[in-house]
């Protein structure tokens, strides 16, 4: 694999070290800064003619920095003859602005996509986009990778079937929170809400399902202003849920995510480390799960041309 070659931005360079070290690989050597005004600088410091290049960049926060990163990566790989250029997007930022939910808003989720194929990408890997549809928009391969396998995974030694109960916080998430209560052989329950157009807070209008005297396992693919979580994990302690935590792909952790998770009734919450927060990183109740291997794997089926979906099981 002498023509593979990863480089990374600076999301989540750990996460890029962990697969290289996976890959048997070191990374390619390169350097993402500024200038004075603020500009973004790139340069790649090795020859990547003819290579398979993949870029691990998260488009998390700073949002619009790391996306910039990941696009004159993307220009520079192309203009230094790059044979393949594969953009590893562990979070794609922007993807929950995936619709008009309202008039003379943009499609940002549709706009990043044509940024990152004007720029030059030739594939995209990411894990649990938002809304599965965003890869309709790209004009290219798109592997979004499942998380739900890994969360599974994480809690079946944790709680057992006959005491958990796993809840997903909206409708649209109960088909993520279904494949991990069938893997984990759990109940599901389901919470129905609305956002207020006002002012974007969550009011839960109902919940379907039995939490009483359980040990509930809110599944979500991110957490981010934990707005959803707080509210949810509050009704199901009302319904009488002995105990709350979390599971969730991308932990964002925005604003003053950490502070309203400590205040509400979650005693745990785990994420995959597809974005890297500083801050999170030294809080007791935020557990990590590793996707370094994952996109090793994928990324070596790739360059073998192999089959990417055998990874996972059909369910």
């Amino acid at each position: 694999m002498e023509d593979l070659k990863v480089i990374t931005g600076n999301s989540n360079p750990e996460l890029a070290k962990e697969i290289v070290a996976n890959l048997g690989k070191k990374l390619t050597d390169a350097k993402v800064g500024r200038y004075p005004d603020g500009e973004t600088n790139v340069h790649v410091k090795e020859t990547v003619r003819g290579a398979y290049v993949f870029i691990v960049q998260s488009v998390a926060p700073p949002v619009n920095d790391n996306l910039m990163e990941l696009l004159l990566l993307i220009d520079a790989l192309k203009r230094a003859s790059a044979k393949h250029i594969a953009a590893v997007i562990p979070y794609y930022g922007y993807a929950r602005q995936d619709r008009k939910q309202t008039g003379r808003v943009p499609i940002s989720a549709k706009l990043v996509a044509n940024m990152i194929s004007t720029a030059g990408a030739d594939r995209v890997l990411t894990v649990d986009l938002h809304a599965g549809q965003i890869q309709g928009f790209f004009d290219m391969p798109v592997d979004n990778l499942r998380g739900d396998p890994f969360l599974a995974n994480y809690v079946e030694q944790k709680i057992s079937s006959s005491e958990g109960v796993v809840v997903s916080p909206d409708v649209g998430g109960a088909k993520r929170a279904r494949k991990v209560s069938s893997k984990l052989n759990m109940p599901l329950a389901i919470v129905e809400k609305k956002r207020n157009a006002r002012d974007g807070n969550v009011e839960v209008l109902n919940l379907i399902g039995d939490v009483d005297c359980k040990r509930c396992l809110i599944v979500d693919d991110i957490v981010s202003t934990a707005g959803t979580l707080t509210e949810v994990a509050g009704i199901l302690k009302e319904r009488g849920c002995r105990n709350v935590e979390a599971i969730c792909t991308h932990g964002v952790f925005s604003g003053k995510a950490l502070e309203r998770i400590e205040k509400s009734p979650v005693k745990a919450v785990t994420v995959t480390n597809t974005i890297h927060n500083e801050e999170a990183r030294g809080v007791d109740f935020v557990n990590y799960i590793s996707v370094g291997n994952l996109f090793a794997n994928t990324i070596k089926r790739i360059y073998k041309e192999k089959s990417v979906s055998t990874l996972f099981p059909h369910s």
